[in-house]
């Protein structure tokens, strides 16, 4: 519910940061009644959605903590031994499955050979050796080579583990938050400029105000103030990810041209029996000689890739190798080669530096949502912006409250919504813009569009209620006694 500009009508106490004689134009009444209704509604979805959000952040920790002894050595050799020793060590200690990928072990890192099994479905068997030794350090069932405690928390912050259902709530928190951060800026930006309040009381709040409604709105707009920016990004970068707006994102951008550019892996001219050109959790059974990586790897080398690098075996006979550099913190490396297994051979090459833009920026915004993209710094900053919505949900909550009618006749729980009629008050002009406008949001954000719509229509019908409903009597006074 970010910054809300006072969510009600019915405050106890005058608010003297605005001027009694000011009237609220017909926008800025619109605007303030979809702020607070969104607020109050999509509020405990962002709630969940920044608390499992801040869980994330420590996955890194998390992982060094639980599962330290898998992912890295305890002692660093002076070189690593040749991946297929590394990889009949990981096939010993796993029999079952094909591999699916290899990431070569550096550094304090052990090598992660992955195995794909049907009865897996989307995750793998992970078996970490040392690279120094070939020792096998344990297996983990992984997700995309994330950990268990990862996966777990990932899912949890993405659909709560409901699975495609589940899914809807964070992408109602994603479609309403950049909404809800917009909107309190422009109606704080108002009420500043309108009471002619100092400058500085956009940023800082007003200590001076007294205890009550005033002093936390000021704390609730102030501080999302701050933190708008980063609403907006987690908010768009989320919508990338999302089953409805996400699909249509993804569509956008093959309109475009702009998403990640393919690599081609055809060896047209390799017999396909050729090289151990094989699975990627493909289902024939051929054997791969663990040899291959090795100059699958040299190749790769040879090209440039440094760092750390994935080999995925290519999916059918007859086809190149990949090998794609894995570096997502900053400087991120994503450059990725075709390599002829047979030949050990580059045949293709795909750069980052080479992407579209929205493509790079797209994969910029989601190492940096998963805070891996400047590494401690950037986990802190989510871990930040998780508990500053948190906050300016609290405070937005507590005003709903402290607006409520206290008067003996008209006691209520909370405060009463913003007066309704701000679209009637409209001109023309801004109607046939905004409809328009509004409709294409909403059909790109299926979400955002269906739940506007249910406001809208809630709203209605609670207003030919209560216009319906006869009004209360007035009490009157007894007559007084005749002399």
């Amino acid at each position: 519910m970010a910054f809300t500009e006072g969510s009600g009508t019915s405050s106890p106490e005058p608010d003297a940061s605005v001027s009694p004689t000011r009237r609220t134009s017909a926008f800025g009444a619109l605007l303030l009644r979809l702020h607070f209704y969104a607020g109050v509604l999509v509020a405990p979805f962002l709630v969940v959605a920044a608390l499992t959000g801040l869980a994330y952040t420590a996955t890194p920790q998390l992982d060094g903590l639980l599962y330290g002894d898998q992912l890295t050595v305890s002692q660093v050799g002076e070189r690593s031994l040749p991946l297929a020793e590394q990889i009949t060590a990981a096939r010993n200690a796993h029999p079952d499955g094909t591999i699916a990928t290899v990431q070569p072990g550096g550094g304090d890192r052990t090598t992660r050979v992955v195995f794909s099994r049907p009865d897996l479905g989307d995750r793998q068997h992970t078996v970490y050796i040392d690279p120094y030794t070939a020792e096998s350090k344990g297996q983990l069932t992984t997700w995309f080579g994330s950990t268990p405690s990862t996966t777990w928390l990932d899912d949890l912050h993405r659909h709560l583990h409901l699975g495609v259902v589940g899914r809807h709530y964070s992408e109602l928190a994603a479609s309403w938050l950049w909404v809800l951060a917009l909107g309190g800026v422009i109606l704080w930006w108002r009420r500043r400029s309108a009471a002619r309040a100092a400058a500085r009381h956009l940023l800082v709040p007003d200590l001076s105000a007294a205890r009550g409604v005033r002093r936390t709105r000021g704390w609730h707009a102030t501080t999302g103030i701050w933190l708008t920016v980063g609403l907006l990004f987690l908010s768009l970068t989320g919508l990338t990810w999302s089953r409805y707006a996400g699909a249509n994102f993804g569509a956008g951008l093959d309109a475009l041209k702009a998403g990640t550019p393919e690599i081609s892996t055809s060896l047209t001219a390799v017999p396909a029996q050729a090289g151990g050109g094989h699975q990627h959790g493909g289902n024939h059974g051929t054997v791969v000689d663990p040899a291959t990586f090795d100059r699958v790897l040299t190749a790769a080398r040879d090209a440039g890739l440094a760092g750390p690098v994935e080999i995925a075996p290519a999916p059918e006979a007859g086809s190149a190798w990949t090998v794609t550099q894995t570096d997502n913190t900053w400087p991120i490396a994503k450059d990725r080669v075709a390599v002829d297994p047979s030949a050990g051979e580059v045949t293709t090459r795909s750069d980052f530096a080479d992407w579209p833009l929205l493509a790079k920026l797209s994969s910029l915004g989601i190492q940096a949502h998963m805070g891996l993209l400047f590494g401690l710094t950037n986990q802190i900053l989510l871990a930040a912006l998780a508990l500053g919505l948190l906050c300016v949900i609290v405070w937005g909550y507590r005003m709903w409250w402290q607006r409520r009618p206290t008067r003996a006749d008209r006691r209520a729980l909370t405060g009463t919504p913003p007066a309704r009629g701000g679209v009637r008050g409209l001109p023309l002009w801004a109607l046939l813009i905004g409809v328009p406008v509004i409709v294409a949001i909403g059909w790109a954000l299926p979400l955002f569009g269906t739940t506007l719509l249910a406001f809208l229509v809630i709203d209605v019908v609670v207003g030919l209620v209560s216009r319906r409903r006869p009004p209360a009597a007035v009490p009157t006074s007894p007559a007084p006694a005749g002399n």
